[in-house]
């Protein structure tokens, strides 16, 4: 049984126009579609990475996952039980199982509080054990994450480094002993110089701590070094899926292939090709039925234009795209 189960979710947002265009003008509501027709599993003990442009709905994602967002339709399932509907004690409780790392460390942390009170203020929220073993804990997972204790309890967040302070985001969600973490871009504000570092603390504290990560990211090398399996989004669609390696080398959707072919490859000699795709992004607002790249897709028919292939997860290891035109698409069109 997988441990979350994401089944046909969507995510809309309303745009209501404004009182004086209701009146006089009666504009209609509109929405954003930030995700839509999205099926997803995550398994015990699996990192699964996400890729997409901005604003391709992998945040949003998240957020649903981890409780904060409800989704507009849809289920999400827990250990087979649904949660996308719990509420009060419930939700309150579910949380504890998914936390999340943000991705700006500065601006997720209380400025106020210090280092020790900041790792122990989920602990002491949600009352899961005496003063002493929160003591115990905190100090334990500050350890754990590379921050001596005693030479940190008392400090703010302006007096740590943005890689130590990202630490201390690690350490939160960390001692609340989750199931599942979510870290959403956690290496997008920090120095390229301690990336690395921060990367393979998650992918050990994972290993050891046996629990599922959702991994955020727009850079395909994180990634590659952190990740199982791969989903690939594009405008609020899960496009591609599939085992890491697979996706990255013999990726089948024309978005994702235009996606990888954009990595630059440290070689000044070599010249690749330009993906063939052409036009601008899609607003997301009242988006068109069927596949939101067709527009910029040079394999794209009417039934593109007319249905989305929603991806069916019920395998994990199966490679597969959401494309009508799989079969027109060559390997020398990467």
């Amino acid at each position: 049984m997988a441990l979350f189960e994401l089944k046909n979710v969507n995510r809309h947002f309303e745009i209501r126009p404004g009182l004086v265009s209701r009146v006089l003008h009666r504009h209609p509501t509109r929405w954003i579609k930030a995700v839509e027709a999205l099926n997803l599993t995550l398994e015990e003990d699996e990192v699964l990475g996400i890729a997409g442009e901005s604003g391709c709905g992998k945040s949003t994602t998240c957020m649903m996952i981890a409780g904060l967002a409800p989704p507009t339709a849809g289920e999400i399932h827990y250990r087979g039980k649904r949660v996308d509907n719990l509420e009060g004690e419930a939700l309150r409780r579910h949380r504890r199982h998914v936390q999340m790392i943000f991705q700006d460390p500065y601006e997720s942390l209380n400025p106020r509080f210090r280092v020790f009170d900041i790792v122990a203020e989920g602990p002491r929220a949600m009352a899961l054990w005496p003063e002493r073993g929160i003591g115990t804990r905190v100090a334990d997972i500050l350890f754990a994450v590379g921050l001596e204790p005693g030479k940190y309890n008392a400090r703010f967040p302006h007096e740590l480094s943005g890689g130590e302070r990202q630490r201390v985001g690690i350490a939160s969600a960390l001692v609340m002993e989750p199931e599942t973490v979510i870290a959403d871009e956690p290496l997008s504000m920090l120095d390229v110089s301690i990336r690395a570092g921060i990367l393979d603390l998650l992918r050990g504290l994972a290993q050891e701590r046996h629990f599922s990560c959702i991994y955020v990211s727009h850079d395909l090398s994180i990634l590659g070094n952190i990740a199982d399996r791969l989903l690939v989004m594009y405008l609020g669609q899960a496009v591609e899926i599939g085992p890491l390696k697979q996706v990255i080398r013999a990726p089948k959707h024309p978005y994702t292939r235009a996606l990888i072919g954009a990595v630059p490859v440290p070689d000044p000699r070599y010249r690749r090709p330009i993906p063939r795709i052409s036009g601008d992004i899609a607003r997301p607002i009242d988006p068109p039925p069927g596949c939101r790249f067709a527009p910029r897709c040079p394999y794209a028919d009417a039934s593109c234009r007319k249905t989305f292939l929603g991806l069916d997860t019920s395998d994990p290891l199966h490679h597969q795209a959401a494309c009508h035109r799989l079969e027109q698409i060559t390997d020398d069109d990467i």
